[in-house]
């Protein structure tokens, strides 16, 4: 897949993960889109190692889809635990 395919991939694979996960999130679009670009490799690198199975096919393949979404759902976790603190700590 080509870079465009990614960024589109990332940028709804993102918000989808903030639909699923609601809550107040101290990043924007662009943190949306690069947390989902990075799901969608951390999904698809697990999906690999765990499960044997190359989820990383094509864009319009389901695997590819639920694997930047479970990508993108554990990096905004990681995010608001990193970021939560900080934020809700400032004057």
């Amino acid at each position: 897949m080509g870079i465009i395919a990614w960024i589109v991939i990332g940028l709804l694979a993102g918000l989808i993960a903030k639909a699923l996960m609601p809550g107040r999130d101290p990043g924007g679009l662009v943190i949306t889109m690069l947390i989902g670009i990075a799901g969608g490799l951390l999904g698809g690198w697990l999906g690999k190692v765990l499960f044997g199975v190359d989820s990383l096919d094509g864009f319009f393949e389901l695997s590819t889809w639920i694997a930047a979404i479970i990508g993108s759902m554990i990096l905004l976790a990681a995010y608001r635990i990193f970021t939560g603190g900080r934020a809700r700590h400032s004057h």
